[in-house]
């Protein structure tokens, strides 16, 4: 059918059919040769995607924020290759909407070995409780690969929001968290046997560049959304790196050398729910401008599954598996830094102590808080606890009260017979 319409229109010119503009072959060039730029576009900005290859069947993998974008994408290449995946997630497991999108996972990936463990990494409290009783096991669990999706940021024009333990949301959320839970987890990633390539991936992006300089702490005053966000990214790498020299400095039992790396990776700009958030501004209004022109972001924008592609490098590159740790991942190759403070070892130090002891004065605060609120607890509980036995009390006192108002009302067995004595005695006469 195409070849003899091909072969007509050839011969003996286009259709009646086809409009004017059509016939003209510069007007058909030039939308070909849009549509050519289009393409190309969209080719560029979708970026690389990842070739390395690795049997992951029996590796467990950790991962933060794996129940929306880019970590959704993750969870699901890891578990269709046989992995065991643990997704920390704010819900319990119990949540209907987690259960159902963890059954889909499942049933997609043809892996049942997909699971989910509560945490808020919103809470000091709630990583350490989850990080403890992780590492609680002899011998230590299983653990190959932990990946740091979680993420979050206010959007542009928002206001500085503190988490429940009274640290910014995005300090917490992008870094400290990331921070405590590798803090107690370190044990069990450095008493992993040898022959296991263990990685702590940490997913980053290019606003670290423009972040201010760590040193300098970020006041209210000088507080704004893209300076609090870039800042918790350019902190997590600083802390990674330093993260790297504290497990080559462990020396292992064995006197083998350290078989955990750091890897870095950029999965560049991507339409997860977070960018969407930025580019709306958090506003009904820009969400609907944002449907309105879709056409932009997802010519621009990858998607989640593209933007997954370094991670998945950094994730099962065997060169990566090798030599030193801390290295970069970006389009799927690896790229120097573009910050000389990200292996400042002064700045990781101050970073790190000043970090330390955030936690320890949090966790102080929060724990008197808790040891206070258990203490009013109890007396409100004991409270009750006397309130309802003086219920019983006086309902029994009010019962007995009763019992002996009834007893003087009722005559007693003398008094009725001798009533019944007189009612007798008034008949027969």
């Amino acid at each position: 059918m195409p070849l003899p319409f091909l072969y007509e229109t050839v011969v003996n010119g286009a259709p009646e059919w086809v409009p004017d503009w059509a016939r003209d072959p510069w007007a058909i060039t030039k939308v070909v040769g849009v549509v050519v730029f289009l393409y190309l576009i969209k080719i560029y900005s979708s970026g690389a995607t990842n070739r390395a290859e690795q049997n992951m069947h029996g590796k467990v993998v950790m991962i933060t924020g794996g129940t929306s974008g880019i970590g959704t994408a993750v969870v699901r290449d890891l578990a269709q290759r046989g992995a065991q995946v643990i997704l920390l997630t704010r819900l319990p497991p119990s949540n209907p909407f987690l259960a159902d999108q963890l059954g889909e996972l499942r049933e997609q990936t043809k892996n049942q070995m997909i699971y989910a463990e509560q945490v808020d990494l919103s809470s000091l409290h709630a990583i350490r409780k989850f990080a403890t009783k992780w590492i609680d096991n002899a011998p230590p669990r299983r653990l190959d690969m932990l990946i740091f999706c979680a993420n979050t940021l206010t959007p542009p024009g928002g206001e500085r929001t503190e988490t429940e333990e009274g640290i910014e949301e995005m300090w917490m959320v992008n870094y400290l968290a990331n921070f405590h839970l590798l803090g107690i987890l370190s044990p069990a990633l450095r008493a992993q046997p040898i022959d296991r390539d263990v990685r702590i991936i940490i997913p980053t992006c290019s606003s670290y560049i423009a972040s201010p300089d760590l040193a300098d702490a970020l006041s209210k005053k000088k507080w704004s959304p893209k300076k609090a966000y870039a800042r918790s990214k350019l902190a997590m790498m600083v802390f990674g790196q330093a993260f790297q020299k504290h497990l080559d400095a462990y020396k292992r039992p064995d006197q083998l050398p350290m078989n955990a790396r750091v890897v870095f990776a950029d999965p560049g700009y991507t339409r997860t729910p977070g960018m969407r958030r930025w580019l709306t501004r958090g506003s009904i209004l820009g969400l609907f401008l944002y449907v309105l022109g879709y056409f932009f972001p997802w010519l621009f924008l990858k998607s989640s599954e593209m933007g997954a592609q370094s991670i998945l490098h950094a994730a099962m590159d065997s060169s990566l598996g090798r030599g030193a740790g801390g290295k970069f991942v970006k389009e799927c190759i690896e790229v120097d830094f573009a910050r000389m403070d990200v292996k400042n070892e002064d700045i990781a130090k101050k970073l790190w102590e000043a970090s330390d002891k955030l936690i320890e004065k949090t966790e102080k605060e929060q724990a008197a808080l808790r040891a206070l609120e258990k203490k009013n607890q109890e007396m409100q509980e004991k409270e009750k606890k006397e309130a309802e036995q003086a219920e019983e009390i006086e309902a029994l006192v009010d019962t007995i009260r009763k019992g002996k108002e009834a007893a003087e009302k009722k005559p007693s067995r003398r008094q009725r017979k001798k009533a019944n004595a007189d009612k007798g005695e008034s008949t027969s006469a």
